[in-house]
């Protein structure tokens, strides 16, 4: 779980030690332990105090010990993490013990998350979650400064990047053992009373939205509603079976090798999006433009603009999208329900080209979404002009752009007792990233735009990528 072996094993042997004991939110370490752990599990620097990791089970003594075969969907991310970060400007009194307390009854709407991964017992060796109650890791930390003051996102020389500081991270950043907790807690509480929850999670458990409506589940509990609103769902087996160019992509996608992106922020304004989106409905005849085209179209011109200097050279976007609503998921399932989809056109056309065409490139990505859900495992000729096009991930992976919205999956709309968080949050450097990408539309009330996360260039087009960004007009 944590970066080094021996911290592992030292958890991992904490973790079986525990499980008899920790059952209630109130679970603690001694003092002695708790000592210890300001020492051994400090991450990057002084700044976050973290006390040693404890297990949170479901409150309820019964255990659900059932087994959960995973969907198509989630089945090729079971050593994938993801993290988000939700950061509060408005106090609570005494936020741990609360979140605390609406996490561990949480566990027992959601009990799976609680289980532990495991192989199929039909010999077939998929991936399946035993929902044993083992538990998942809630960590306590704590910072000398107010929120007000931190730099999430600061680029200067030898500084810290916080969002890293502020969650629990899996051993060298691949999750999938069978003794991994399938989430991982930390809340941080900053001198103002402000606190940020920071959450990573194996992404073979659950997709953004539906961690999203887990912790509204937390919130809903920490608050003292008897029961969630939403009435969970982990096995949907009305699903269909994933698409053969979306199970191709999936493989490219996670077997390509990791590459070190610059990250930073980067906030397009709303003036500019106003514009775009009056400029595509001035010469459509009236049609919309999404806040999420107008960025992404922002975004890809100006990429292209630095980072491919070949016109003929083709620039690839790959669309990922939230298909619930597309393959009839039942309201409640939190399991993984995204699929994508991969355009290619001349990097000159998308460079020099007008932004109202950018955006129409966009839209019929997002179109062709539904259409490919469609598709018949059978379809050979549609696998294989799959793998022909995921095939040009393989060769031209710098001139390939991933673009994911954190807009309207619910992250913003979890609340531990007042009100929703002021900013939602990804994390910065992530070492298991494999495509040039972006996170864009991350929820953020301070601001006037969308903001966006950007891992998407190397270190040497950063300079040049925030100027066209900059210039753009």
């Amino acid at each position: 779980m944590f970066r080094h072996a021996k911290d592992r094993s030292k958890l991992v042997h904490k973790l079986k030690e525990d499980q008899h004991q920790l059952r209630s939110p109130d679970s603690t370490t001694n003092q002695k332990e708790k000592k210890k752990a300001n020492n051994t599990y400090k991450k990057m620097s002084s700044i976050v105090r973290k006390s040693l990791p404890v297990v949170i089970r479901p409150l309820e003594a019964q255990i659900n010990t059932r087994t959960i075969d995973l969907h198509h969907f989630d089945k090729g991310l079971g050593a994938l993490p993801a993290t988000c970060f939700l950061v509060f400007d408005r106090p609570i009194d005494k936020p741990v013990e609360i979140i605390k307390r609406g996490l561990t009854k949480a566990l027992v709407h959601y009990y799976p998350l609680a289980g532990r991964l495991a192989t199929a017992a039909d010999g077939s060796g998929d991936l399946c979650v035993h929902c044993n109650g083992d538990g998942v890791i809630f960590v306590e930390a704590s910072v000398d400064f107010p929120l007000k003051e931190a730099k999430f996102f600061d680029r200067s020389p030898g500084a810290i990047v916080l969002p890293d500081d502020l969650a629990v991270y899996y051993q060298d950043d691949r999750c999938g053992h069978t003794d991994d907790p399938l989430l991982l807690m930390q809340v941080t509480v900053f001198s103002c009373g402000g606190f940020v929850v920071g959450v990573t999670w194996n992404h073979a458990i659950a997709d953004g939205a539906g961690m999203a409506q887990f912790l509204q589940a937390v919130g809903e509990l920490s608050r003292g509603r008897p029961a969630p609103s939403v009435t969970p769902i982990r096995s949907d087996g009305s699903l269909p079976g994933i698409p053969p160019t979306i199970a191709i992509a999936q493989q490219f996608m996670m077997g390509l090798v990791p590459q070190k992106f610059a990250c930073f922020d980067y906030t397009i304004s709303s003036s500019l999006i106003n514009s775009i989106k009056a400029k595509y409905s001035e010469h459509t005849g009236g049609e919309p433009c999404t806040v999420f085209e107008a960025v992404t179209a922002v975004l890809w011109q100006c990429r292209t603009r630095v980072a491919i200097s070949d016109p003929e050279a083709p620039a690839l976007l790959f669309i990922v999208a939230n298909v619930r609503k597309h393959v009839g998921a039942k309201e409640g399932y939190y399991g993984n329900c995204v699929s994508g989809h991969l355009i290619m056109a001349p990097s000159g056309a998308v460079a020099n080209g007008d932004i109202v065409d950018i955006v129409k490139l966009i839209k019929g990505a997002k179109e062709q979404v539904p259409k490919q859900l469609k598709e018949n495992d059978n379809d050979q000729p549609q696998a294989a002009r799959g793998r022909g096009r995921h095939g040009d991930m393989l060769r031209f992976n710098y001139n390939l752009l991933s673009v994911s919205s954190m807009r309207n999956i619910g992250l913003n709309d979890a609340d531990f007792g007042s009100g929703g968080p002021a900013r939602v949050m990804c994390r910065a450097r992530t070492p298991h990233i494999t495509v040039p990408s972006c996170v864009v539309c991350l929820p953020w009330k301070e601001t006037d735009g969308a903001n966006v996360v950007s891992r998407c260039v190397r270190e040497e087009h950063v300079g040049a990528l925030l100027g066209e960004l900059a210039r753009f007009t």
